[in-house]
């Protein structure tokens, strides 16, 4: 039986459910079918929960979104996030739509940044793809939108250290930059708020921490005699709608309609002030860089010196060395490498983990 002859076989019998070629080309090499390489792009594009944090921005900021909000909760090893914007909002019709692969709504504004091209039609596609839960909890056009993301770390993988604040120092340009820290979802909202600095603000806390800040936002955006006039907190901005609560059950049921689910203590909490609302994680960021202590220079006991650029210079070198393991041994840096000076050693530490 010839090999095509054989695809069709196999395709009558699966119903093309295993076998996504298209043409079988010879010597082993076939043509995939386009919903095939689709997905086999999708499963590269998301490799990790900070990669959907990520791509989750990146969809808000071409929203045109100036204001960003991310719940981050994690249960046994599932871990959630939900991701609130003020952009533009997504009408009801194309709210399921735009998790097909190729939907966008960028076919003449494909934008190129620090994670690559964005404007495939494939972020929200990936993301569907390669966790247990991604959808639109509530959006309209105007209104901003409400995305809800589940996946498992056992099956998409997290930094283990999500509590670390990255180490910023001032740049040859004079503003603030990532110096080390892990690549967690932490260092990846503050990159991306970095790099957006002056039109983008962006709040990262849990489910809490950012139903007090909305409510915080949402009080000083919307006067009272404004909400003397609106019977459905749907026909205001998503981030704006928490400013209707009267009370802690009403604080619950708005709250769970744009992704939040917290409890009824908590709730009372937020509502008594109990619960302080986040600032801006550029404004933590400028706080944290004073909090860490910076030496001017790395020294032994027995007086040997090296100027702290002379070691940042050097641990790049190092970093752009490793590349050769890396692609040899399927191994990644988690942190720029680490020199140590002691007596007449000096010592490189390269923290790794498995690709």
């Amino acid at each position: 039986m010839s090999d095509d002859k054989l695809i069709d076989f196999i395709e009558q019998v699966s119903g093309g459910s295993h076998l996504r070629v298209e043409e079988n080309l010879g010597e082993g090499f076939v043509r995939l079918r386009i919903e095939e390489a689709e997905r086999r792009q999708a499963k590269h594009d998301i490799r990790c929960i900070e990669d959907t944090v990520i791509e989750l921005l990146r969809n808000a900021r071409d929203a045109h979104a100036h204001s960003i909000y991310i719940a981050s909760q994690k249960e046994g090893e599932e871990r959630r996030l939900t991701v609130i914007d003020d952009g533009d909002g997504i009408p009801a019709e194309l709210q399921e739509l735009v998790f097909d692969a190729r939907v966008t709504s960028k076919l003449e504004t494909m934008v190129e940044d620090d994670w690559g091209i964005h404007g495939r039609g494939m972020a929200l596609f990936s993301i569907r793809s390669n966790t247990d839960e991604a959808r639109i909890v509530s959006s309209a056009p105007g209104l901003g939108s409400a995305f809800r993301v589940a996946a498992s770390t056992a099956h998409l993988g997290e930094k283990v250290d999500q509590s670390s604040f990255p180490v910023l120092e001032l740049g040859e340009s004079g503003e603030l930059q990532v110096a080390r820290g892990p690549r967690n979802i932490l260092r990846t909202a503050i990159e991306f708020a970095l790099a957006n600095r002056g039109a983008i603000h962006v709040y990262l806390g849990s489910n809490s921490e950012i139903a007090a800040t909305l409510l915080e936002m949402s009080q000083r955006a919307v006067s009272a005699d404004t909400l003397l006039f609106v019977d459905d907190p749907e026909t205001l901005p998503v981030a704006q709608r928490l400013a209707m609560a009267t009370d802690a059950a009403e604080f619950i049921r708005i709250a769970s309609s744009i992704g939040l689910d917290i409890s009824e203590r908590t709730a009372h909490r937020v509502l008594a002030g109990q619960i302080s609302p986040q600032s801006d994680l550029l404004s933590q960021a400028k706080k944290s860089r004073y909090r860490h202590k910076k030496a001017d220079i790395f020294k032994d006991s027995r007086g040997l010196k090296l100027a702290s650029e002379d070691v940042q210079a050097f641990s790049r070198e190092m970093e752009k060395a490793f590349e050769l393991l890396a692609a040899r041994y399927y191994i990644s840096l988690t942190d720029l490498p680490k020199v140590q000076i002691k007596g007449d050693v000096i010592t490189v530490r390269f923290p790794i983990e498995k690709d």
